[in-house]
């Protein structure tokens, strides 16, 4: 993998037999660009936060459709944690989108950006602590397997922008085929015209 490139959510080179390993780890690739869009400048830090962009998009799709659901049934408190983390996930998308609309060189874009990246993170801890620390404890080897093909296979399909509103399971399997394929196809477009 060169230097321009960063790993994907559902990247097979992820571990795919414990689905807290995959997640943390995804959370790592996530911190890392956000120090690369922090860093970068111009064309660089635009590509840098499309990446991003997509990286969380289909990483909190998954969080959505599986690890939210195990939590909310086998967590003492669950469906608590997972509300909290559902409108955590709303509002970061909502700002996302925000960013998207900016030109990467707008000088409202840093602040805002780093706005995110707080709120990111303190969301990923969050997860972390009440939820991934939890699923580590009550799901035996084969269930943490099995959620990790969930999260791959989930996010094989998710869509690859935000979508505000969309932070159920039953909302992501209604909507995220269309709206997955919709943004494929708007990245497809963006990419030939050399604007990815």
């Amino acid at each position: 993998m060169s230097d321009l490139e960063t790993p994907q959510a559902g990247d097979d080179n992820a571990p795919d037999t414990d689905v807290v390993a995959l997640l943390m780890r995804q959370h790592g690739d996530i911190r890392n660009l956000f120090d690369e869009v922090e860093a970068a400048t111009g064309d660089e830090r635009r590509d840098a936060f499309h990446r991003l962009v997509r990286l969380l998009a289909v990483h909190e799709t998954a969080e959505e459709e599986v690890v939210h659901p195990f939590a909310r049934r086998a967590l003492p408190g669950g469906a608590e944690v997972v509300e909290d983390r559902l409108a955590e996930e709303k509002a970061a998308k909502e700002t996302l989108l925000t960013l998207e609309d900016l030109d990467t060189g707008d000088p409202t874009f840093m602040p805002r950006f780093m706005k995110l990246r707080t709120d990111v993170q303190e969301h990923a801890r969050a997860e972390e602590r009440y939820e991934f620390t939890h699923i580590r404890r009550s799901a035996d080897v084969t269930t943490l397997a099995a959620m990790a093909k969930a999260v791959k296979a989930a996010e094989a399909m998710a869509p690859t922008r935000p979508h505000p509103g969309t932070e159920s399971g039953a909302a992501n399997v209604a909507l995220g085929p269309v709206v997955a394929l919709m943004d494929r196809t708007k990245d497809a477009v963006r990419k030939a015209m050399g604007n990815p």
